[in-house]
């Protein structure tokens, strides 16, 4: 019994060590089953944010391409406004160059219009006392020509005074004979008498410092070739100057004939200066003819002075149109005074 007990009491003992192991090991076991699945799960976790973060790294990828392209139409922008920007540098730098050489002539045609200003203001000086000296001398010539009309209106002799140039104008039938240059004793006669009346009124003290130079002109009409009339022409003014300033003439007193021949030239015009009618057509007669002309002194820069005036006459008046003008004659030369 004893042994049997004693038996029983291991058999006891040895299920109870089994059961025990067996507890251990289905716990190990478990845990070991717990591990798996945890490792499983973190596995599949890791898995699952790998595959996202694979995705999300794709979609930066993707995304880092598109901005790259970007980045590169951007250079391209940018590299086209840059070459742009030293266009418009270049042609602004044109435009300044441009503009210092506008500035450099605009400070030149100032330096020359101060210039001018000065040289006008000047000029405008010399001109007023050139319209005082012209005003004199056309009062002289005036006054001059007054006295010859008057000196001739009432005579017997065949002559006539242009009221403009002053020009005395005789009959050439009176002094020769049809294509002859030797004076007729009528022209001789005709000549003693006219010419100490002439004399007498440009050499008075009145006119004598005015005039500077008498030109005797011989004219015909437009018969004939030039240089038979041109050769007619010139011998007949040197025989009227040769008839009354000869040695033997005794024309003129002494002290006459000195001062005239200080002042006469002769001068053959052939035919070209004919005397024509109304209707255009040449008067052969008065055409035929000799002339006596006297000169001013100063009459030359006169003339100048003239063709001055009336530019800036002219352009005075178009500027005001409120003005009038006044024709002054001069002589061969026309003055325009301007008045309000």
């Amino acid at each position: 019994m004893f042994d049997v007990k004693k038996k029983n009491g291991h058999k006891r003992k040895q299920d109870g060590e089994t059961t025990y192991w067996l507890s251990y090991s289905d716990m190990m076991a478990g845990l070991l089953l717990c591990f798996v699945l945890i490792i499983a799960l973190t596995t599949l976790h890791s898995q699952i944010q790998f595959d996202q973060k694979e995705l999300e790294l794709n979609g930066k990828e993707q995304e880092l391409m598109v901005q790259a392209t970007e980045l590169d139409e951007q250079k391209k922008v940018v590299a086209t406004q840059r070459e742009e920007l030293e266009d418009q540098k270049a042609e602004l730098a044109a435009q300044r160059e441009l503009l210092l050489t506008q500035e450099d002539k605009l400070n030149s045609q100032e330096a020359t219009l101060n210039e001018q200003s000065q040289l006008l203001a000047e000029f405008e000086e010399i001109m007023k006392t050139q319209q005082a000296k012209l005003d004199r001398i056309i009062g002289i010539r005036s006054e001059l020509i007054e006295e010859l009309k008057e000196e001739f209106s009432g005579s017997n002799l065949n002559i006539s005074v242009d009221e403009k140039t002053g020009a005395i104008t005789m009959d050439s039938s009176i002094l020769f004979e049809y294509n002859k240059a030797e004076l007729k004793d009528s022209g001789k006669s005709f000549l003693a008498e006219f010419l100490p009346r002439y004399a007498n009124i440009l050499l008075s003290d009145k006119y004598k410092e005015y005039v500077s130079a008498v030109s005797i002109e011989g004219h015909t009409d437009t018969q004939g070739n030039y240089l038979f009339n041109l050769d007619l022409s010139q011998k007949r003014a040197y025989s009227v100057a040769e008839y009354c300033l000869g040695d033997d003439s005794a024309v003129l007193t002494g002290a006459q004939l000195t001062d005239m021949r200080d002042l006469i030239s002769t001068n053959g015009k052939s035919y070209t200066d004919p005397i024509l009618n109304e209707d255009g057509s040449e008067n052969m007669e008065a055409s035929r003819r000799v002339e006596f002309l006297f000169t001013l002194k100063d009459e030359d820069m006169i003339r100048e002075m003239i063709e001055i005036l009336n530019e800036q006459e002219n352009t005075e008046t178009s500027d005001s149109s409120g003005d009038t003008e006044e024709t002054i004659e001069a002589g061969p030369d026309t003055v325009t005074k301007k008045t309000a």
